[in-house]
């Protein structure tokens, strides 16, 4: 539409003259997206992008639409035709207009108004959700739909954390079995690494070539939550070459994460990703050519309008680290960058650089990578001193030194989960105090006081017809999902009684959501499963830095589901006390490093061995 319409002088000319064209980038207003796409699923039974809405001045809408060509064609309606049919009742019989916006207005605010009844939740719902994955889980190439496919990293994770506690192998198979398809497949960006937005085919082969920050955030974290799980090398190895490739070009000098690199160069998608045999043989000669090209499967037909998309598919060796074949990426990546241009989406948004400071952390945990912690602690320094102010008001995206917006949940919430796996990971008690303050901004601003759940928009700040409570968790996890979270972990490892609270205030708010569509909201019930199976708490008090880096590496080895871990150094205990309530209740044993495991609240005798405080954890768990 961008191209047909917006830019179009006939179809400008027509808008300019009868209508206040307004275009929103829904990352950066996710509050109208959702009110909107609303109104869109309501009116026509779905929705969709692009997204078009006609509305009053009051923000009324009565029509909503997706794609419409420049002119009518094949029976659908053309914007022209549209625009001149609402401008002329306008002029005519206004009225008839605002009296529909009105009432499509009152419907969607009485819908969102109604009070869902609360239910208790049981393990009977978390296998619910299982067991419906499973039934639509693709046996032959893994992931959950047919065409086209997404990556749904939200029930990787949830499996994942089930097959922890759970043990069952039929879990797990489906999660190996998607996340040695995706990385075979195009999807995956065997050159220059990173995961595309989604695949067209069921193969994973031909993806929508755009790359999107929050996607490679959160397969990272699956990979990683993956190899911790099963210590299979190739997984590691996706999970580093993911974030290798957000390190190369997604991350700004000053350590912001960008948004997206588009699917299109010189007008043509995938255009930079695709090749001949003919191209291979040219940058790297007929032996190492033809050794690339058998490993890839390229061919001279092609799999992608005559050129090809480099594939394992074929390739029965492809859990094996090839140095080889590292090299010839490395050549051929450098010449892909010669080739055309890709144009990168340079905004950095507080939302995604949040999951993606939580994917960076997470992997320093696990696989020890000095580079990516210092990746992530570049990144909070970043969203610090440009999005946050002195009374802890989150911006929501920042560019060319402009920062845009007034954070929504989403900004908020992902802000503190990434900065809560930053605390579990280095024990800088600074992590801790920033997610504990942000949290505490986040609930005023966001929470509702009446029926409970948080809000998508500031409940201050500009009013739209209604404000949204979003709750799916779709290609990104609900803002007030990662609230849940966050409040859960928050409430285990400070103590606090009245963030406990609102933990399970906010449970209960998403349980009959939750209970009526399990699969759909599956990143909540990661919250759930703190609730419902045994949890584990680690207390370590460290003398001195030494003593914690000590804790560091051991504690690499503790599962990373239903586990909080608290770590402090003496010379901190009484600063950590003022948020870690609990903190006072633990004393050092004998003058040396102290360790409590405590399980479901029940803590053990203090401990001197750090080594039997992973065999007790690995007892546990």
């Amino acid at each position: 539409m961008e191209h047909e319409s917006f830019e179009d002088n006939e179809a400008a000319n027509l808008l300019n003259k009868y209508f206040i064209s307004i275009k929103v980038d829904r990352e950066e207003r996710p509050d109208i997206d959702a009110v909107y796409m609303n109104v869109a699923q309501r009116i026509n039974g779905s929705g969709g992008w692009p997204l078009t809405i006609i509305m009053t001045p009051e923000q009324k809408p009565f029509f909503a639409g997706t794609y419409l060509p420049k002119n009518s064609r094949y029976g659908m309606t053309g914007l022209m035709e549209l625009l001149q049919t609402v401008a002329n009742k306008w002029i005519g019989n206004k009225e008839e207009l605002i009296s529909s916006s009105n009432k499509i207005t009152e419907i969607i605010r009485s819908l969102e108004k109604e009070k869902m009844a609360q239910t208790t939740l049981s393990k009977k719902t978390v296998l619910e959700a299982e067991n419906l994955l499973e039934e639509n889980f693709d046996e032959e190439y893994g992931g959950f739909s047919g065409r086209p496919k997404f990556p749904q990293p939200s029930y990787l994770l949830f499996l994942l954390s089930l097959y922890t506690l759970e043990k069952d192998g039929d879990i797990l198979y489906m999660v190996e079995k998607t996340l040695e398809s995706m990385y075979r497949g195009g999807i995956f960006d065997h050159v220059g690494h990173g995961f595309s937005r989604y695949s067209t085919d069921e193969k994973w082969l031909v993806p929508h070539f755009e790359k999107m920050l929050y996607d490679n955030a959160l397969l990272a974290l699956a990979y990683t939550y993956a190899y911790e799980a099963t210590g299979i090398e190739l997984y590691r190895n996706v999970t580093e070459k993911v974030l290798d490739y957000v390190l190369s070009e997604m991350t700004d000098h000053q350590g912001g994460f960008y948004s997206a690199q588009d699917a299109d160069s010189e007008g043509e998608e995938g255009k930079y990703y695709v090749y001949t045999p003919q191209e291979i043989i040219d940058i790297l000669g007929k032996d190492d050519g033809s050794y690339f090209i058998d490993h890839y499967d390229i061919s001279i037909e092609g799999n992608f309008g005559g050129k090809n998309i480099p594939n394992l598919l074929n390739n029965d060796d492809y859990f094996e680290t090839d140095e080889k074949i590292q090299k010839l990426n490395k050549i051929v990546y450098e010449y892909r960058k010669t080739r055309t241009k890709l144009h990168k989406d340079d905004k950095i948004l507080v939302s995604w650089n949040g999951m993606m400071i939580a994917a960076m952390a997470v992997a320093f945990k696990v696989l020890g990578n000095e580079k990516y912690i210092d990746a992530a602690k570049k990144s909070v320094e970043f969203i610090e001193k440009y999005l946050v102010d002195t009374e802890d008001n989150v911006g929501v995206r920042f560019r060319d030194g402009e920062v845009l917006g007034n954070g929504t949940l989403e900004d908020y919430s992902m802000l503190v989960w990434g900065l809560i796996e930053m605390y579990e990971t280095t024990f800088e008690l600074n992590y801790l105090k920033r997610a504990v303050a942000l949290n505490d901004k986040m609930i005023r601003l966001f929470w509702d006081d009446e029926d409970c759940g948080f809000f998508l928009a500031n409940k201050t700040g500009e009013s739209l017809i209604y404000n949204p409570k979003e709750t799916y968790d779709g290609a990104v996890p609900s803002g007030n999902s990662v609230a849940a979270f966050n409040l859960m972990r928050l409430s285990r490892i400070t103590g606090n009684k009245r963030i406990e609270e609102l933990s399970r205030k906010q449970i209960n708010f998403l349980s009959s959501n939750i209970e009526n569509y399990p699969s759909g909201h599956t990143f909540a019930l990661l919250t759930v499963l703190y609730e419902l199976y045994p949890s584990i708490e680690a207390v370590c008090l460290a003398i001195d830095d030494e003593d914690l880096n000590e804790i560091r590496k051991n504690l690499k080895h503790m599962p990373l589901v239903n586990t909080s871990v608290v770590a402090v150094k003496q010379s901190e205990v009484e600063e950590a006390s003022k948020i870690i309530k609990h903190l006072k209740n633990y004393v050092l044993k004998d003058k040396k490093p102290t360790y409590y495991i405590c399980e479901n609240k029940n803590c053990s005798l203090p401990i001197n061995d750090i080594n039997e405080l992973v065999k007790k954890i690995c007892e546990i768990t």
